[in-house]
């Protein structure tokens, strides 16, 4: 019998961030990878609509990839709308939670950041995941929604605005105590580097995506098709994704038609 593939969904090219850790777990895995681009960003847009969206897009890219597995690789989305997806869709869906919990642990001065969407950072979700496993800890919680398009910018082979990056990380810094932050975003790892160069000190930048792997290892054992060329799906034309998905070893994305 012919198995399909794990599908890594996002809002954008964030996801991209997980994939590389899903290929070293899973090396003989295929994987997919589906965004609503024509939706992009989520974490400023209303809890209610996101929720109707997010289904829709995700229950037609299952039905598109015909997949085993869905990665939802957006924190946004997963903080809001994991639960439905769960009820909605046949098929077993693993979430991404922001990194606070290694984060905390690692922190050696107590003060962590939280850089991530305004939805993501307002979350009462996120909030729990602060007083359950960072209680101890200082939580400097900064919304940098503007990281997102240019995380978007970089992977089509732009230049990120350094002034844009500069300011979306100013509050982070305003307490020389703080060692470790988390990219609760996953588009944001796609900046790594350039948000490394931007600090004005050695920072430990904590992300998702080894989790995320290996809790799709549990999940999907046995059950994913071995590797072949990755399809993909947007809900929008733009030739620069196509370029950006070819990097990360995608076929140029297929129109997601969305109810």
């Amino acid at each position: 019998m012919s198995l399909g593939p794990i599908l890594v969904f996002d809002s954008g090219a964030g996801g991209l961030s997980v994939v590389a850790a899903l290929r070293h777990r899973l090396p003989e895995a295929a994987l997919a990878y589906a965004c609503d681009n024509a939706m992009l960003p989520y974490g400023v847009r209303e809890d209610s609509w996101l929720v109707r969206r997010i289904l829709a897009v995700c229950e037609a890219a299952v039905a598109a990839s015909g997949c085993v597995t869905l990665v939802v690789a957006c924190n946004t989305a997963s903080t809001l709308a994991l639960d439905a997806l769960r009820s909605r869709l046949s098929v077993p869906v693993v979430g991404t939670v922001p990194a606070i919990k290694p984060a905390a642990a690692l922190s050696r001065s107590g003060h962590i950041g939280l850089l991530a969407t305004s939805a993501t950072v307002a979350r009462p979700y996120t909030l729990r995941l602060i007083e359950t496993f960072a209680a101890h800890c200082r939580v400097t919680r900064v919304a940098a929604d503007a990281l997102v398009r240019e995380a978007e910018r970089w992977l089509a082979g732009e230049t990120p605005d350094a002034e844009v990056v500069r300011q979306a990380l100013a509050p982070l810094w305003e307490d020389p105590a703080l060692d470790t932050v988390v990219l609760g975003c996953t588009h944001f790892p796609l900046l790594r580097d350039v948000l490394a160069a931007a600090a004005p000190r050695e920072i430990a930048w904590v992300d998702s995506s080894e989790a995320i792997a290996r809790r799709t290892a549990q999940v999907a054992a046995g059950v994913a098709s071995h590797r072949g060329p990755g399809e993909s799906f947007a809900t929008a034309r733009d030739p620069r994704l196509a370029d950006g998905l070819a990097h990360f070893g995608f076929a140029p994305p297929q129109l997601l038609r969305v109810p």
